[in-house]
């Protein structure tokens, strides 16, 4: 895509009378009751910041003010020590100078004053996560969560159906034993016809968002600063989850990188600081990316099959709309996930999460769950997001509008969809009574195959 240049200059020389990384400051100001509303009902308790932030953001102001009063001062001595120094009232003349660096003192101590206020309201403005649409049902729970709409009939068998590890084992898809003895446990190594299943699911996801849906393909890097992890929100509230990296035994190094936990990391910060024209909009994006994510080992999680692991693969969707679309994007986004499991013949759901369910950066989310018949349960394969002007703001990505206005735009994400989840739906449903896989249609010119054979 073509970028306007001078709109990145322009960006990042702006003075910003107000923080644009977090939340909207004058939304907290002008409705903090409204704010406090919207928290509370995610039910994590952030509302209770809401008095810091504006106790902090008073102060700065205040001492903001103080500082351009003090600057209105010495601009007008500094011109009474010229027109002194001109009368040769060169003993009035030192006295002013005295009150000049005194004054000059006294911005420089304000100055930094503000500056600490500033960074303590940044800390707890990043803290907070984004408000709930009205539309986000109240809940505290994905119990609370009601279901949209259901696709498909669950797959129906003539015999007890494995689960996929048993399926994977004896058909040697997956080799759990060796990917645990090369990286621990929750990593995967996929052999033969599992490995090849694999690529050419990322394949199929790749060409049916592209060709049929009007996504541009990208291939952004694996490895992220830490300010691309603060832009989506995955930070700091996550630090704790990801992956930090370092060149060698450099520990001084480690935090400078880390290995991202979805594509979404990446290429929604493609254009951060940048402001893009209006006619740029939408911009559509989709892209391959292993992810990885550390809180899958956690305490009293099955570390065995493929359910939750630390490294699996992901086609990930972006958009980038004006405001006015976000909405109407965020179901064509849906419609773009869904079709995937659609084409696959795969029975799924569609549920809207509640409150207290959301994503740290979500104003809403739904979320598409698949049958494991091996399982016996849902897996969610997607989570589809418009996080609104939310990530747009703590990147500073803003486009200009044709009456030269410069706005955020809203950012949506979605995965269409993540692997392995949608693997293990897949070969548990398609499983045969003699062992072998059935291979779905639309991944047959992939494969070249109609059989995974027992």
């Amino acid at each position: 895509m073509e970028t306007d240049r001078s709109g990145i200059r322009a960006c990042r020389d702006e003075v910003r009378s107000y923080n644009s990384r977090v939340l909207d400051i004058r939304l907290i100001r002008e409705k903090p009751d409204f704010v406090r509303q919207r928290l509370a009902a995610r039910g994590a308790g952030d509302e209770k910041h809401i008095d810091a932030i504006l106790q902090n953001d008073e102060a700065r102001r205040k001492v903001l003010s103080e500082v351009e009063a003090l600057k209105a001062t010495r601009n007008r001595v500094s011109k009474e020590i010229g027109a002194l120094m001109g009368q040769k009232k060169l003993a009035e003349a030192e006295a002013k100078k005295k009150e000049t660096k005194d004054l000059g003192d006294r911005i420089a101590q304000l100055d930094k004053e503000a500056a600490s206020i500033e960074s303590a309201r940044e800390q707890l403005m990043l803290g907070l996560p984004n408000l709930p649409h009205e539309s986000v049902p109240l809940g505290k729970s994905a119990e609370d969560n009601p279901e949209v709409r259901v696709s498909g009939k669950k797959a129906e068998f003539s015999f007890k159906p494995k689960s996929h590890v048993e399926i994977c084992e004896k058909l040697k898809l997956v080799d759990f034993t060796r990917a645990a003895k090369l990286s621990g446990s929750g990593f995967l190594l996929y052999t033969n016809w599992g490995a090849r299943l694999e690529r050419a699911l990322i394949q199929f996801l790749l060409d049916l968002h592209t060709r049929d849906h009007g996504y541009t393909e990208v291939s952004p890097p694996f490895m992220v600063g830490p300010h691309c992890l603060e832009g989506v929100g995955q930070f700091p509230k996550f630090k704790d989850q990801y992956y930090g990296v370092a060149e060698g035994d450099n520990v001084d190094e480690l935090g400078r990188l880390y290995l991202i936990p979805t594509a979404e990391t990446p290429i929604a910060n493609i254009h951060r600081e940048e402001i893009l024209a209006e006619k740029q909009l939408p911009v559509n994006y989709c892209g391959y990316t292993p992810c990885f994510r550390g809180e899958a080992g956690a305490a009293g999680v099955g570390t065995r099959g493929m359910i939750r692991v630390h490294q699996f693969d992901k086609v990930e969707l972006i958009k980038i709309v004006k405001p006015e679309d976000g909405y109407a994007e965020h179901e064509k986004m849906l419609a773009d996930a869904e079709r995937v499991l659609q084409l696959l013949g795969l029975h799924y759901r569609v549920v809207l999460l509640c409150t207290g369910d959301m994503g740290f950066a979500s104003a809403k989310t739904y979320d598409i769950e698949v049958w494991s018949p091996g399982q016996g349960s849902y897996l969610e394969v997607s989570s589809v997001s418009n996080c609104e002007d939310f990530q747009a703001r703590r990147m500073n990505l803003r486009y200009k509008t044709e009456s030269g206005e410069n706005k955020f735009p809203h950012i949506l994400n979605g995965s269409g969809t993540a692997l392995a989840r949608l693997f293990v739906a897949l070969v548990e449903t398609y499983q045969q009574e003699d062992g072998s896989v059935r291979i779905p249609s639309a991944l047959q010119p992939y494969l070249k195959a109609e059989l995974i054979p027992a």
